[in-house]
């Protein structure tokens, strides 16, 4: 590349931070990490009506946990500041009128009456170009006269304005299906679209990179940027994200917020596995990746040109197998939390439960639920007996709890294989198969006809004392509904 690569992620700090954003902002810094450039964070707060109280803070918070770490923004300046628009305001009123005097753009008076008769039949507005050849002198005598304008690009009449997209190839929009829009409004604040152009520039944006929906509108700004001799950035437009086969994924409506996958127990660096995975596949097909593989891999080629639909079971699947790959001590400090709270102070050895866990709950908000029959017992559904593989009923169930009982009462050593062993010896003095007595016990235990982990696991997690307590509560509960 002859330029030095330079991307931005320009968040609106309009509320939470949708996945799909998220994905622009990961895809950004992959590609300037990538080609050994810079990663820009610029807020675009011009919204004002529209900002949510802590979004920035969000944002800054997002990042982080994701790793994804900006070179130059709000709290990093790098000599292209200010990086939050509301602080850059005088700049784009300077930037409309000097594209004015290049012919690019003109001064537009008419009123709020005037362009609303010019709705037509489908309640779509469309400029008809009233003010775009008036006098000069008129012009000055209006403006000098304090009547109210806006500043509206001219759009050159019979060109076609084309440009080649990174991923989608050449894009072409004939100049007539182009509207003069409004580029600096009556009040002075730039719309969106000449805000991002002008920052882009001033800021040395070499790549601009953002979803389908700007795809069409491209070749609009691009002629902002030929009239002012600006050197245009390179594009690359990405595919939506679906939240089914016909919706996109909405911050409007709530839809996939990363801080609330974060607070239902999904890691981070599992979130940002996945997302990178919406539209983008690595040329050996890998899944699972860290941030600095998914650097060495990102490659343009891999994004495609289809959308994506948000799969949360599966990206599910990927946190569980982030969990399952860490060291004991690593789950023991993310799960201990979520641990806690399944127990509520009450006296459990923790280590044992993450053990137990670790290769059982893909996300770490399913732990509370799954240990929810450390503090959850009392009289359960006798039902949940019934097993006619193992030809298991109540009856045959109350004789192998009371066998059980009796078997542990007297074991020293509260381990598995004490355990195991000990149950498997009562089983055969009491004439029972293993597997009743198994089923049995662990049904007693719990209360609960799935658990974490076997009869065993679950003596073991319990303790002697509270195991004891339980069969014997399960054996009078049998013995008043026979």
């Amino acid at each position: 590349m002859d330029r030095t690569v330079r991307t931005r992620f320009a968040p609106s700090p309009t509320g939470f931070m949708h996945i799909g954003n998220l994905r622009t902002g990961l895809y950004a810094y992959l590609f300037a990490r990538k080609n050994n450039g810079t990663f820009i964070l610029r807020i675009e707060d011009t919204d004002q009506e529209r900002k949510v109280d802590g979004a920035v803070e969000m944002v800054y918070r997002t990042l982080k946990l994701a790793g994804i770490e900006h070179d130059e923004g709000p709290d990093k300046d790098g000599g292209y500041g200010p990086y939050v628009q509301t602080e850059r305001m005088g700049i784009y009123k300077q930037y409309a009128e000097k594209l004015v005097e290049l012919g690019g753009a003109y001064y537009c008076f008419c009123d709020k009456k005037r362009l609303e008769s010019l709705e037509d039949a489908g309640g779509v507005h469309t400029y008809d170009k009233h003010c775009r050849n008036l006098d000069p002198a008129e012009v000055r005598r209006r403006l000098d006269a304090g009547e109210p304008y806006v500043i509206r690009q001219k759009v050159p009449e019979g060109v076609v304005s084309e440009y080649e997209d990174m991923v989608f190839g050449k894009i072409s929009v004939e100049s007539a299906d182009i509207e003069d829009g409004i580029l600096l409004k009556s009040d002075g604040l730039p719309t969106y679209n000449f805000a991002n152009v002008v920052d882009d520039h001033l800021m040395g944006i070499t790549h601009v990179i953002r979803g389908t929906e700007y795809l069409s509108s491209t070749p609009k700004y691009n002629l902002i940027y030929d009239a002012f001799g600006w050197e245009r950035p390179t594009y690359m437009h990405l595919p939506p994200i679906m939240k089914d086969a016909t919706r996109k994924l909405s911050k409007r409506f709530g839809d996939a917020n990363f801080e609330d996958f974060i607070s239902k127990g999904y890691l981070p660096e599992a979130i940002v596995n996945y997302i990178a995975l919406l539209g983008w596949c690595p040329k050996d097909n890998r899944e699972k990746m860290t941030l600095r593989e998914m650097t060495e891999a990102f490659d343009v080629d891999g994004i495609s040109h289809s959308s994506s639909i948000f799969d949360e079971a599966k990206m599910r699947w990927l946190n569980g197998e982030y969990l399952k790959a860490m060291s004991k001590e690593e789950y023991y400090n993310v799960a201990l939390p979520w641990i806690e709270k399944a127990i509520g102070g009450k006296n459990y050895d923790k280590a044992e439960l993450a053990a137990l866990m670790q290769t059982r709950a893909d996300i770490l908000g399913e732990i509370p639920e799954k240990l929810a029959f450390l503090n959850n017992y009392g009289e359960y559904d006798l039902d949940m007996y019934a097993h006619q593989k193992m030809k298991v009923d109540k009856s045959v169930a109350l004789a192998a709890v009371r066998l059980a009982a009796d078997a542990l009462r007297s074991l020293d050593e509260w381990s598995e294989e004490a355990i195991k062993e000990c149950v498997k010896q009562g089983a055969e003095r009491g004439g029972m198969k293993g597997g009743q007595v198994m089923f049995s016990m662990r049904v007693a235990l719990t209360g609960e006809p799935v658990t974490p982990g076997g009869a065993i696991e679950m003596a073991v997690v319990l303790g002697k004392e509270e195991s004891l307590a339980r069969l014997e509560f399960s054996e009078k509960l049998l013995e008043r509904n026979l």
